[in-house]
Formats: structure tokens, C-alpha cells, sequence
């Protein structure tokens, strides 16, 4: 039986990044202590009648190390009186690190760090708002292996302000050269009500046929560099591919904590609200109506690389239409946009430039 994951939300930054619209706010007067002291209650509540069984917890954010390892290996311990983890990871921003921060959260169990790189160039760092330097993230890497955390995953942004090739060739080459065993790679993006969207018309952004561009190059690339793409925006050596986000891919189980986490268990999904306040009050998740559908199975499952497995739509009674999407997915596989294998189909890196579109042509035959 495929276990869930546990997703623990810290929404605390020691500021706002001009691009993110997750749900966080600057870290004021010890709230770190006080929300994580209810948080390994709200954990320990689940003791004696546990909603899942799970092996991966995922602290993100916000910036989790911010609240300090003394913290995270308090809600960690709360959270390993009930399951038992395979892998445990920890988001940390480089300029908001204890000296100590790995070796004590490792001895607590963590293995896997995400750092939130975004750039190795300093400029490109500072117009997205990133408090450290890359030599600020080297260290950080090397205290992580030092503590015998040795599967590290950097963040990498693409289209980002001033980025040109020769920017993006000395990222690419930092993350492959630095002993990392996975990157995560995401385009900027505009979202509404944040200071990149309010101010676009002053950012010197590349264009779209930049942005596209570079990211095929960084797919062979990192393909090259031993880092094959598993997923959309995710690259890993063999055998570092994340455990925890691929439940969510592969439409397995995972339970959220914490204000604007979200959860699925049993078919539903469901999510606590974005309002710490109403959290630490006790408030309930709310029942968002949708879950486990074959649609939201073929939209994720045609983000990552493996695709869709024409046996797994026969189990799932939705067999009759695979002469159908064999005749779509032939459309797109002569504009290299999918290929067809034996068994099945998936997106192309050409493909995943354009997922948006292919994917909802694809869902509505369902």
C-alpha cells in the first residue's frame, strides 16, 4: 500500500519576495516558538486515530528554517511518535540559517534539504528580493553535507529580470557542480497582488521566446549533467527524485498542517484556510468539493515524465478511450510534442512548454 506524505506549513519570512504569492508573513516577537509549540500539539492529536499511514514530511513555507532547529526537531519528534519516515525535508532560504541548523535538525532525522537558490548570480538574487549571496549557498551546502545531509535540492527561476544565456550557464553550472542531487527549475510567473505584477512595465524581463528557449536548454543540460527530468520542473540524479511532491503527482495522500495546507484523504481534499489567527484558534479544514476524479489524475500525472500507462486507464474503467487519445496523442507526437511509447504517452520537454493547452485538450475527452 502506497503511505501518504505530512506537509507542515511555516508561514514566516523575514520578508516578502517581489514574486511569491504563498502564504507568509514577517516573522514578529517569538511567534515562531508559540506556532510551533501548537503545531506539534495539533500533530500529537493524531496519535491515537491517525488519518493516514505516511513516510515523508515535508516542511515548507514561508521559510522554515527561520523558526530555528530547535523548532522544526520539536514538531519532527511529535510528528515520529506517530510515523515512521523514510525521508524528511526541510525548505531553508541561505540567509536564514543557524550556524548549527543542520547538524542538530539531521540528528533529529532530516535528509533532505531544499534550498532556495533561484540564481547563482548575485544581481539576478537581489531584484528577486533574496537576503544572501550565492556564497552565502555554497556554504549552506557544504554545512548540510558536512551534517550528512546528502541529498540537497536547489531552486533555479527561469525569465527572470536581466537573465541572459551567460547568466543562466553559470546557475545551471553552479547547481551540477556544487554536489546537489536535485533542482527544482520554475519560470517566473506574475501572480496578481504581488510587487513584480504591480510593477511589471519596470522590470527588464526576457521574453517569452527567451524563457522558452532556456528552458529547453537547461532540460539537456542537466540531462547531460546527470540530472534527467522526472517531472515538468524537476530534475534529480538516480534515485534523488523526491518522494514527498511525487505523492502529489501520482495523486497519492498527503495531510496538510497549517494555514493554507491543504490534504487529501480518502477521495477529498480539503484545506485550512490563510489566516494563521483562525488556525491557532483551533479552526477547522474546509471540504473544497473536488478530489480523485480521472481528470485530475490525467493532469497530473502528464506533468511528470513517465506520463500516462494505457493499462492504468483500463483499471481506472475509462479503457474504451484509448483508441481516442491514441489518435490525439498521434497529433502531437508528429509535432514532437508527445511521444508514444508500448504502453502509453508523455509530454515532451517541447510538450511541457505548452502543458497548459495539451493537457486540458487531453482532459476533456475524459
Amino acid at each position: 500500500m502506497e503511505k501518504a506524505g505530512v506537509y507542515v506549513h511555516i508561514p514566516f519570512c523575514k520578508s516578502k519576495c517581489p514574486y511569491c504569492d504563498f502564504y507568509s508573513m514577517k516573522l514578529q516577537g517569538g511567534m515562531e516558538n508559540k506556532y510551533s509549540e501548537f503545531v506539534a500539539e495539533k500533530v500529537r492529536g493524531y496519535k491515537e486515530n491517525p488519518p493516514v499511514l505516511a513516510d515523508t514530511l515535508y516542511f515548507g513555507g514561508g521559510t522554515p528554517s527561520l523558526i530555528g532547529a530547535d523548532n522544526i526537531i520539536k514538531i519532527t519528534e511529535s510528528a515520529k511518535e506517530i510515523w515512521d519516515f523514510e525521508e524528511i525535508t526541510v525548505e531553508c532560504n541561505p540567509s536564514c540559517v543557524e550556524d548549527d541548523f543542520f547538524n542538530k535538525v539531521s540528528s533529529a532525522g532530516v535528509n533532505r534539504i531544499s534550498l532556495g537558490l533561484q540564481s547563482a548570480v548575485d544581481t539576478e538574487r537581489r531584484s528577486l528580493g533574496r537576503l544572501a549571496g550565492v556564497k552565502e549557498a555554497e556554504k549552506c551546502i557544504r554545512s548540510a553535507q558536512k551534517a550528512g545531509i546528502e541529498n540537497i535540492s536547489l531552486d533555479v527561476m527561469l525569465g527572470v529580470p536581466n537573465q541572459t544565456e551567460k547568466t543562466l550557464d553559470e546557475t545551471l553550472k553552479f547547481c551540477t557542480q556544487s554536489g546537489a542531487t536535485h533542482i527544482s527549475a520554475y519560470m517566473l510567473k506574475l501572480e496578481e497582488d504581488t510587487f513584480f505584477y504591480k510593477n511589471q512595465q519596470k522590470l527588464n524581463l526576457p521574453d517569452d521566446d527567451f524563457t522558452a528557449d532556456a528552458y529547453l536548454k537547461m532540460v539537456s543540460f542537466l540531462e547531460s549533467a546527470g540530472f534527467p527530468q522526472y517531472e515538468i520542473s524537476n530534475f534529480a540524479r538516480k534515485g534523488y527524485e523526491s518522494k514527498h511532491n511525487l505523492k502529489y503527482w501520482k495523486c497519492g495522500e498527503y495531510l496538510g498542517i497549517g494555514p493554507a495546507a491543504h490534504s487529501f484523504i480518502n477521495g477529498k481534499r480539503f484545506y485550512y484556510p490563510r489566516d494563521i489567527e483562525s488556525f491557532m484558534n483551533g479552526g477547522e479544514p474546509v471540504d473544497d468539493g473536488t478530489g480523485g476524479d480521472i481528470q485530475e489524475y490525467v493532469m497530473l500525472r502528464l506533468r511528470l515524465k513517465d506520463g500516462i500507462s494505457y493499462d492504468e486507464l483500463e483499471k481506472r474503467g475509462f479503457g474504451y478511450l484509448n483508441r481516442t487519445l491514441k489518435k490525439e496523442v498521434s497529433i502531437y507526437s508528429q509535432h514532437g510534442l508527445m511521444d508514444e511509447t508500448e504502453g502509453g504517452f508523455h509530454l515532451t520537454p517541447a510538450g511541457f512548454l505548452l502543458s497548459n493547452a495539451i493537457i486540458a485538450k487531453i482532459v476533456s475527452i475524459f
